[in-house]
């Protein structure tokens, strides 16, 4: 497969098979991500894998909202995936901070991509969820005090193996070359100009 086609083929699935997800699949998909690129080769990032039943559904729980229905599927996915901030090195917290610039989160939004991204290509879906309760989350995976799970990972075989349309911005309107031009916020493919 393409990348492209990878790319197409990688979209949030919030309903899973009842089969265990191989640990040789999610090997592979942490080593994606260990070799993502970051800031300063900072690494900013450790991945907890959450595979023992009580343990994953006790976090699925902290995932969902009661109030938005937010992440309710998370309770079904076979296993589910933390993601730690971890320290960047001097070098890069004293360039984000000059800069105002939240370098390890695009470290961390680099990795769990590529993390993704190897998900589908070993035929597993995932859901990137940010919205939880972190204490909680924290709390149940004996994170340390002054880490932060900024993200969480549904992963498993996908109940359906259809890939849905995406929605996305016509490729002009994100795209300019050499000066900035506004968008016209059509979803539609428009020729670039």
């Amino acid at each position: 497969m393409t990348f492209l086609e990878l790319a197409r083929k990688r979209q949030s699935t919030r309903e899973f098979l009842n089969q265990p997800v191989e640990r040789e699949k999610i090997e592979r998909c942490v080593e994606a991500a260990r070799l993502a690129p970051s800031a300063c080769n900072s690494q900013p990032w450790k991945f907890i894998v959450i595979n023992e039943p009580e343990l994953r559904t006790a976090v699925a729980q902290r995932l969902a909202s009661p109030v938005f229905r937010i992440n309710a599927f998370a309770v079904q996915a076979p296993l589910l995936v933390a993601v730690v901030t971890e320290p960047s090195t001097l070098t890069a917290r004293l360039g984000a901070m000059l800069k105002d610039k939240p370098y390890h989160l695009m470290d961390l939004g680099i990795a769990v991509e590529h993390f993704c991204l190897q998900a589908v290509e070993e035929g597993l879906g995932t859901c990137i969820m940010g919205w939880f309760d972190e204490t909680a989350v924290r709390r149940l995976l004996a994170v340390p005090w002054g880490k932060r799970v900024h993200l969480t990972v549904a992963v498993g075989y996908a109940a359906s193996d259809v890939i849905r349309p995406k929605a996305r911005k016509a490729k002009g309107d994100i795209l300019a070359f050499n000066r900035y031009a506004a968008a016209s916020g059509s979803i539609e493919a428009r020729p670039i100009t």
